[in-house]
Order: structure tokens, then C-alpha cells, then sequence
């Protein structure tokens, strides 16, 4: 299990645990609905954005997101189940394009742009995975729950859309076969 902490730029800045300092995430909630991020920076509310090859858990990616203004903290585990279209699996193994660190990047921008008033945590695991094994994690904040609950659903089929990463699946018949996640 990976430490939440680790991946929390704030975490390491001692002020920024004091009760008195200045909240970025509530500030950034705070801001217009109509606020647009720079265009050639990325918008501050992208706290995590990663494929790895480590056990993943939408609680870390919560912790990441979760701050004093969150009214909501909506997750999602894509987890592997035993069985597709009919057939039993019993593995997958999960390979990467070497742009998908970036293209996650700029899918969560996207949700950000999209949804000015959230914060984005998701990484994607890659590897050898077995039935129960969480292959996608991710977790939104926001003010409110509808925001919070439409962002999430929306980051989540950005990533099945747009992340390059290719499964194999392997079947209880001894069979396997691969499968783009693109679409």
C-alpha cells in the first residue's frame, strides 16, 4: 500500500497542517464556477494523476482529496471480477503506452476544467492483477454532492476512453486474449 501522504505536495509543509494556515484546496473551491485554470499550467486541483505498478485503494485517493470545504468526497474502485461476457476468468495483466502517464494527466485536467469546483485524485495500476485486485482508483471532493458525484462518473469514462493500456485476460478455459481499453 502506497503512503497518501507521499503523494500530498501539502502534507510535507509543516504550516499547512496548522489549523490557522491557509486551506489551498478550500480555495480552491471557493473559486467562481467561472473560473478558467491557466492554459499553460495545469489547474491546482489535480492532486494525483498516475499509472503504477502497486496495489492502489480509493481511500488513499480520498485522503488526497478530502480537505475542511469538502461537503463530498465521492470514490470509485474498478476492480477485476471473476468473469466477462460469459466466460470465467481467473487474471489480467494490464500493459501501458509509455504516453499513459501523461495522457492520465491530462484526462484529469480535463474533469478539472470541466469541473471547476473539484478536486481529482485516479491512478490506474498496471501488471499482474488477480480476481479482486483494484485496477482503477479514484476519488473527487467538492462543496457538494452532485458536483462531486457527476465529476467522478465523468473522470472514469475519460480514463476507459482515453488511457493506452492494453489488458490480457486470461480464462478458466486455459484461453486468454488481449483487449485495448481505448473505447
Amino acid at each position: 500500500m502506497t503512503d497518501p501522504v507521499a503523494h500530498d505536495p501539502v502534507a510535507h509543509d509543516p504550516e499547512a497542517h496548522d489549523p490557522g494556515a491557509p486551506d489551498p484546496a478550500a480555495a480552491a473551491l471557493e473559486a467562481s464556477p467561472d473560473a478558467v485554470p491557466p492554459a499553460d499550467g495545469p489547474s491546482g486541483r489535480v492532486l494525483l494523476a498516475e499509472v503504477v505498478s502497486t496495489a492502489l485503494s480509493a481511500t488513499e485517493c480520498s485522503v488526497i482529496v478530502a480537505s475542511r470545504a469538502s461537503g463530498a468526497v465521492v470514490t470509485f474502485e474498478g476492480v477485476v471480477r471473476d468473469h466477462d461476457d460469459g466466460r470465467g476468468v481467473t487474471a489480467l495483466h494490464y500493459e501501458r503506452h509509455p504516453s499513459a502517464g501523461d495522457v492520465m494527466r491530462e484526462v484529469a485536467e480535463q474533469i478539472a476544467s470541466e469541473h471547476p469546483a473539484v478536486l481529482v485524485a485516479v491512478q490506474h495500476r498496471v501488471g499482474d492483477l488477480g480476481i479482486g485486485d483494484v485496477a482503477l482508483a479514484c476519488a473527487v471532493s467538492s462543496a457538494h454532492r452532485a458536483e462531486a458525484f457527476a465529476a467522478c462518473s465523468a473522470l472514469v469514462d475519460l480514463v476507459k476512453e482515453r488511457l493506452p493500456i492494453w489488458k490480457r485476460q486470461e480464462f478458466t478455459d486455459g484461453t486468454d486474449e488481449w483487449v485495448a481499453s481505448l473505447g
